[in-house]
């Protein structure tokens, strides 16, 4: 494909790796908290999490609720830093499409009362992450393996 301003190429290709870390970090980083959350009540009560996995019938609430954490803590972790990035973002990508579907679709699509926009935003960056891999800017690419 020919660009519209040639001169432009050399920007794009010296940024791609570094925003597309940048990205990569910030998913991971995001995802962290909500497992906190899970895992140890830190930023909102276990308790509170559980009754709501019970309500939306997610059960049995308490395994999917520590193994949905531990998704978001380790594979998070993971993601951040670029390490088995596949696996970690392909793991998250399913509990955040899942919770796109299952929690937010029958708000609506806006992310104001609840809807699913923010979802299944971040389900598909992390689904794109997922297919892309660590990248060049990546502990997957500092030992030289990935899936």
């Amino acid at each position: 494909m020919r660009p519209f301003i040639p001169a432009l190429v050399p920007v794009y290709a010296a940024l791609s790796e570094p925003v597309y870390a940048l990205t990569r970090l910030t998913a991971g980083a995001f995802l962290v908290p909500h497992g906190l959350w899970k895992l140890f009540g830190i930023t909102g009560s276990q308790q509170e999490m559980i009754a709501f996995f019970q309500a939306i019938g997610l059960e049995p609430a308490v395994p999917l609720m520590i193994a949905v954490g531990i998704v978001e803590v380790v594979g998070g972790a993971c993601i951040a830093v670029g390490f088995l990035t596949r696996p970690a973002a392909l793991a998250a990508a399913v509990t955040t499409a899942t919770a796109a579907v299952y929690v937010h679709l029958p708000l609506g699509f806006y992310v104001e009362p609840g809807g699913v926009e923010f979802s299944a935003l971040w389900a598909v960056i992390l689904l794109m992450i997922a297919i892309r891999g660590g990248g060049l800017l990546s502990v997957d690419a500092w030992i030289g393996r990935e899936f």
